[in-house]
């Protein structure tokens, strides 16, 4: 597959569309190429994967500690409208 050139500030102005793109990208200062922008796709599915499975793992850290989510939500919520560092919950200390 052969690389589109572009110069350094065409390739700045325009990279949500290289991003998108499937082209590799030979960016150019000068007429001389510095580098290769290569787009990956395909790995949005094992991000997604890696996260479903810290949050059944987080799920279940949660529940052993017998920790009410909402209620920590809630109190970070309030700390936060007061300006203050959210302490732990007592649940999580000890």
């Amino acid at each position: 597959m052969e690389a589109t050139k572009v110069g350094i500030r065409e390739f700045r102005a325009g990279m949500a569309e290289y991003i998108a793109s499937s082209t590799p990208v030979a960016v150019t200062r000068h007429g001389q190429t510095i580098g290769y922008f290569i787009p990956t796709h395909g790995q949005a599915e094992a991000d997604i994967a890696s996260l479903k499975k810290a949050s059944k793992t987080l799920d279940r850290l949660l529940a052993a500690k017998s920790i009410d989510v909402d209620a920590v939500v809630a109190e970070f919520k309030t700390a936060r409208k007061q300006g203050n560092t959210p302490k732990k919950p007592a649940a999580v200390m000890g």
